[in-house]
């Protein structure tokens, strides 16, 4: 927040201030010995806007609205007055972002430091793959346009100018060459600022590392207020390290004292804590919304979905596959990086007519910044209350083996139980696109999300492992027509097949059933026959 400039959630409070101060005022002019008593409830009362009927209490007939007191004890009052501050709060930790790429076209030289040998060189993949993803990141991004792409060798990418003396030349010159480039996105997960500073002045364009694409992406996709909070928390390591080359350039220029008149703070010290300050307020509002969504899942697990984790290597077809297998019209897959950040849920039959959630993750991302991660683990942490993880794959991507790799490395890295791990279900999508694919790993299927090959045999599977993972039955139980255990069952369990024995009035039911509702339905019915299979 700049100075001279009120938060909104300030701003509010004073609005509230002056208010009842007016109205004190107001009640003193009118004169009278009650006139000089404190403010109490009944003191003072506003007439409200009269809301649309659907919302709080309708309004009354006539149309004369309703009355609502604004000062005093209500309850209902402080409730939202509290929301209304929480809500600024919030607008304001969304404000604009110092970090945020300037809007408009960019022309954009991507840049990837190869290293070609040593302990630094990435197993799995080659230059070539690695310089094609980032050119994948870049095409993601509206009215970026790659203009040039460019593998230079180096032997330690961690150093300060990334390449040597003389690669670092014949770069530059050939940078300032090309016509209309606006940026260089340098395929290395993070600069420091210092860096990119003198690369910014060596080049004359703006210069990006991976964590600045990606991020820029993450904000051009966010749509929830969580997605937007993470990224927030997300920008704030790289505010600190950009403080710390301002604060060390303001001393350079201007010398003499480094503390704020008065406040016995430096500048480094004062910014500092308004960064601590902000970091708090966003883990505080992303607890809230952790709760609020703790409260959710508990409402699933009353009513007893097994809930499948979706995950898998960005743009694999995970959102395909859910539309595949919900048939939910709804959803539109989009055939770019990171177009799902939020956790989305979805409902879905199995082949028994057993109710299932599928959940839409995040995709993954080889070197994606730790920082990136951990801001996000408040939504993959969502993962661990699953009962079945799908693992989908792009069978065709030249570098799946890596991405494989690259998921696993997160699921282990977020501490999910061992079992969640152990009865995964591996899917290889895609397989239209090669001919004749058999999967060489033991228990993976074969699919294409896109044409509905496969799809069955998936469900089957699926079926099989919730059936283990959440203890379900399937039995068949002997019911009476006149009594009411058929709706009760269509009700607490899934209803397989019914069969109607019109002679005596009764009928054979087979069902799934979970073993809490299994136990409720003998002390309800214990007289009803039970034949396990």
């Amino acid at each position: 927040m700049g100075p001279g400039r009120l938060s909104q959630s300030l701003l509010l409070r004073c609005r509230r201030a002056a208010a009842a101060a007016a109205a004190v005022v107001a009640a003193r002019c009118r004169g009278g010995p009650s006139s000089a008593r404190p403010l109490s409830a009944a003191a003072v009362r506003l007439r409200a806007p009269q809301r649309p009927p659907g919302r709080g209490e309708p309004p009354r007939a006539g149309g004369g609205g309703r009355w609502k007191e604004v000062a005093g004890a209500g309850g209902d009052e402080e409730d939202e007055e509290e929301e209304e501050e929480e809500e600024a709060e919030l607008e304001e930790l969304l404000g604009p972002s110092p970090l945020a790429v300037e809007p408009g076209a960019q022309r954009v030289a991507v840049v990837h430091p190869a290293v070609k040998w040593g302990p630094k060189k990435p197993p799995l993949t080659r230059a070539e793959l690695q310089i094609a993803e980032a050119v994948a990141l870049i095409d993601t991004l509206q009215n970026w346009t790659v203009l040039e792409k460019i593998i230079i060798p180096t032997k330690n990418p961690d150093k300060k100018f990334i390449f040597g003396k003389g690669n670092f030349q014949a770069l530059t010159e050939k940078i300032k060459k090309l016509p209309h480039v606006t940026a260089v996105f340098l395929n290395v997960e993070r600069i420091s600022s210092l860096t990119k500073k003198e690369l910014e002045d060596a080049w004359g364009v703006k210069v990006f590392d991976r964590y600045t694409v990606v991020l820029h992406i993450f904000r051009c996709n966010a749509r929830t207020k969580e997605a937007k909070l993470q990224i927030a928390l997300a920008e704030i390591p790289l505010l600190r390290s950009n403080l710390k080359n301002d604060v060390s350039w303001l001393d350079q220029q201007r010398g003499g004292s480094r503390y704020i008149m008065g406040s016995g703070e430096t500048f480094m010290e004062t910014q500092n804590r308004i960064l601590k300050e902000k970091e708090l307020k966003i883990r505080n509002a992303l607890e809230k919304l952790r709760r609020k969504r703790s409260l959710l899942r508990t409402q699933r697990r009353k009513r007893e979905f097994p809930i499948i984790s979706v995950m898998g290597y960005t743009n694999c077809g995970k959102t395909t596959l859910i539309k595949a297998l919900t048939g939910e019209a709804g959803l539109q897959p989009r055939d770019q990086l990171f177009a799902t950040l939020d956790i989305t849920a979805h409902a879905g039959y199995l082949p028994s007519h057993m109710a299932v959630i599928y959940v839409d993750t995040i995709g993954f991302l080889t070197d994606l910044p730790h920082n990136l991660v951990e801001s996000f683990s408040a939504t993959l942490e969502e993962v661990a209350y699953s009962d079945l993880i799908v693992h989908v794959r792009d069978i065709t991507h030249p570098e799946t083996i890596l991405q494989k790799a690259t998921v696993l490395s997160v699921l282990k890295n977020l501490n999910l139980p061992s079992h969640l791990l152990d009865s995964m279900v591996e899917v290889h999508n895609k397989v239209d696109l090669i001919e004749r694919y058999k999967p060489t790993e033991e228990n993976a299927l074969a699919i294409s999300a896109l044409h509905g090959h496969g799809l069955e045999e998936l469900k089957e599977e699926i079926e099989k492992k919730i059936l283990t993972a959440t203890g379900k039955k399937i039995l068949t139980v002997n019911i009476n027509l006149e009594g009411p255990q058929l709706s009760w069952l269509y009700k607490e369990a899934t209803v397989q097949e019914v069969e109607v024995m019109p002679e005596d009035g009764t009928a054979r039911v087979k069902v799934i059933i979970s073993n809490s509702a299994f136990g409720r339905y003998r002390n309800l019915f214990p007289n009803s026959k039970i034949f396990m299979p």
